[in-house]
């Protein structure tokens, strides 16, 4: 089961950044998931919130993924969203985009005292 160590990295990243900054707590983090990924979101949503469960600096903090399409590119210059045969040449596109796990945001509560 993968997701329990991408659910683990993500927490481990959002806290190594919340700590960095002086946070009094981890608000939101949002993440790219690829389609092409091969990971299912909801998954490591329960994964993560199972993991943060008995840390204080993440008792509120949600995890929201968001799903990226295949963007993908062939040789003979399609670009498009198929991913299995280029619609010009019958090639296998390379695939651009839609594979990625990315956090792109971390919200966190900083005390200005």
């Amino acid at each position: 089961m993968h997701e329990y160590s991408i659910a683990y990295d993500l927490y481990a990243t959002a806290k190594k950044a919340a700590l960095e900054n002086h946070a009094d707590r981890v608000k939101k983090i949002r993440v790219d998931v690829g389609k092409m990924a091969m990971v299912n979101p909801d998954q490591v949503i329960f994964l993560f919130d199972t993991i943060k469960e008995d840390d204080p600096l993440f008792t509120k903090a949600v995890l929201e993924c968001t799903e990226v399409a295949p963007e993908t590119a062939c040789s003979c210059g399609y670009s498009g969203s198929e991913i299995f045969v280029c619609p010009r040449c019958g090639a296998l596109p390379q695939l651009v985009r839609g594979r990625e796990i990315v956090v792109s945001n971390i919200e966190i509560e900083v005390d200005d005292a």
